[in-house]
């Protein structure tokens, strides 16, 4: 009985390193030769780590899963990675400067990805990446699939014109967030009503909007304003995706899980109103709501409440709370529109002031857990922080004084040629 068992046992144990194996084989350890081997053609999903990151070692499985997955629907996209601490050549060449960094080499083009580090994210992205820029809807059947797959559409309709230029060059700086597509009018659902041709529309939120050079300015910026839903479940990489579009952003902040009656009722009152006043404030406000508020107490630099309604300006990381409580549809309507008439003092900032003060708090919050831990490992290192910052100042203080002698730097060398292209993402 006993010789079975551990039969039996030997032999999962063996499979599993097997089917470890077998994944492993999907992806590729890369070197230093890898941009003088690798072929052209070739579309490359690369993940830097190095092996002291916990994060890198957190993405392991999932990096695991992602190449399995794409080798068995037979993608383009070869899966591969390359440990920063040894190959260094190469995580200068693609300009690395945080672990795990994750990316596309696509005909010598880098494309970093910056979404949530989960399979899902990564894998849509290689798929995003690895099709084509733009994809064509040649049929009802085809477009009706499309949009039962994607919240949102970017479509160019008609023939060849200088809208179709401009929208191909859209499309070749924002591939790495949202997916495009071109359609012709015999191939729109009837639904899908569009006044005149050429035009480009983003189909949301069970409506179709249409771009008007004339009311929307640029186009690249009129698709960057209106690539998300007006209403989601939002998270701190959506948030930062955000930050581009120039609107303000209403959040019910929620509890991680099981969310209280009072929780449900503040998401459903700024649902409500997204849905009821959508073209009120459709230009100047996204709406959602969040369950991770670690994003927003680091905004605010304390613990704000459950639940909470707070509204912000991403672009210059300040923050507006109401000033008494948002029982109903109309303390949130007056609250928002107190925001966009400038009666509500915004707090927060990324001034200077701010942003070292933001610096202590992230330290503070950084120690805390070592603190508990251990006091006096937590001091021992708050200690060398402060020797360390101690004697930066007399370095320099030496060095810039007027008794100091600052060293001749040689101006012939010319910064080294860019052999990539970066691409924006989010």
């Amino acid at each position: 009985m006993t010789v079975n068992v551990l039969v039996c046992f030997f032999v999962r144990v063996w499979k599993g390193l097997l089917m470890i194996s077998s994944v492993s084989s999907y992806i590729e350890e890369l070197d230093d030769t890898f941009m003088q081997t690798k072929s052209d053609d070739d579309i490359w999903l690369i993940k830097f780590y190095t092996p002291w990151c916990t994060f890198c070692k957190h993405l392991d499985p999932v990096w695991r899963r992602v190449g399995s997955e794409l080798r068995s629907v037979g993608s383009p996209v070869i899966v591969g990675k390359s440990d920063a601490s040894v190959n260094t050549a190469l995580a200068k060449e693609f300009r690395v400067r945080g672990y795990p960094a994750i990316l596309i080499l696509k005909k010598n083009i880098k494309y970093n990805y910056l979404g949530p580090r989960n399979a899902e994210g990564i894998l849509e992205f290689a798929d995003r990446l690895s099709g084509p820029l733009v994809r064509p809807l040649t049929s009802r059947q085809l477009f009706e699939h499309a949009r039962s797959r994607h919240s949102v559409m970017i479509v160019y309709i008609g023939s060849t014109s200088p809208l179709k230029g401009n929208f191909w060059s859209a499309a070749e700086d924002l591939i790495v967030s949202t997916y495009f597509f071109s359609s012709t009018r015999e191939a729109l659902p009837p639904d899908v009503h569009v006044p005149h041709l050429p035009a480009v529309v983003v189909l949301k939120d069970g409506t179709l909007l249409t771009y008007d050079e004339d009311e929307d300015g640029d186009l690249e910026r009129w698709i960057n304003r209106e690539r998300f839903p007006n209403y989601q479940k939002i998270d701190s990489y959506i948030l930062y995706a955000m930050g581009d579009t120039g609107k303000l952003v209403l959040l019910s902040v929620q509890e991680d899980a099981s969310p209280s009656e009072e929780s449900l009722r503040s998401r459903h009152l700024v649902q409500k109103l997204s849905e009821e006043h959508r073209e009120d404030y459709r230009r100047l406000v996204y709406f959602g709501f969040m369950e991770d508020r670690s994003y927003i107490d680091g905004l605010v630099m304390g613990e704000v409440d459950v639940p909470s309604i707070i509204m912000l300006n991403l672009s210059t990381d300040s923050y507006f709370l109401p000033e008494s409580a948002v029982e109903t549809e109309r303390h949130l309507l007056d609250f928002i529109d107190q925001v966009l008439q400038g009666s509500i003092q915004s707090q927060g900032g990324n001034g200077v002031l701010q942003r070292m003060k933001r610096l202590v708090y992230d330290a503070r919050v950084m120690m805390a857990p070592i603190f508990s831990w251990s006091p006096w490992l937590g001091w021992t290192i708050v200690g060398a922080v402060l020797l360390f910052v101690v004697l930066l100042f007399v370095f320099c203080y030496k060095l810039f004084s007027p008794s100091g002698e600052l060293g001749q730097q040689d101006e012939t060398q010319g910064p080294r040629a860019r052999r990539l292209e970066d691409k924006k993402s989010d």
